[in-house]
């Protein structure tokens, strides 16, 4: 691909990924690395509800790390327009933001703010 002229080498290609993935409610992308290459795995379009606990993990993460990068927050709002879940099912990304943080992959930016004002970001932020 360097070859070729297809890498722009400049370390955007992951937040463009994510982005489109986000942009088309994809399930999340799966990055793997090796001390010889990056793989990204790709998903097709998948229901939530065909979506494992694992998936939904690595969902808000990338969700976190996209709005964090953005100088925004991962917020109950904002997961529900990701997912494209109705306000009335607000509970059940309640519990996937839950989920998350169990995990360790996100954490609460005020961890003494009221429910509804709940923003996250990734782990490392």
């Amino acid at each position: 691909m360097r070859r070729i002229g297809v890498c722009e080498e400049r370390g955007s290609g992951i937040d463009k990924v994510v982005v489109q993935t986000e942009l088309f409610q994809l399930p999340a992308p799966l990055f793997e690395t090796t001390g010889e290459h990056t793989r990204a795995v790709l998903y097709a379009h998948r229901d939530l509800k065909e979506m494992d606990k694992t998936d939904r993990i690595r969902a808000c993460y990338l969700h976190a790390c996209l709005r964090y990068v953005q100088r925004d927050f991962l917020t109950n709002t904002s997961l529900r327009e990701r997912f494209g879940v109705e306000e009335k099912n607000k509970a059940a990304v309640s519990r996937y933001i839950r989920e998350a943080i169990d995990a360790g992959m996100i954490r609460p930016v005020d961890e003494d703010a009221a429910r509804r004002m709940m923003k996250y970001v990734p782990f490392w932020a």
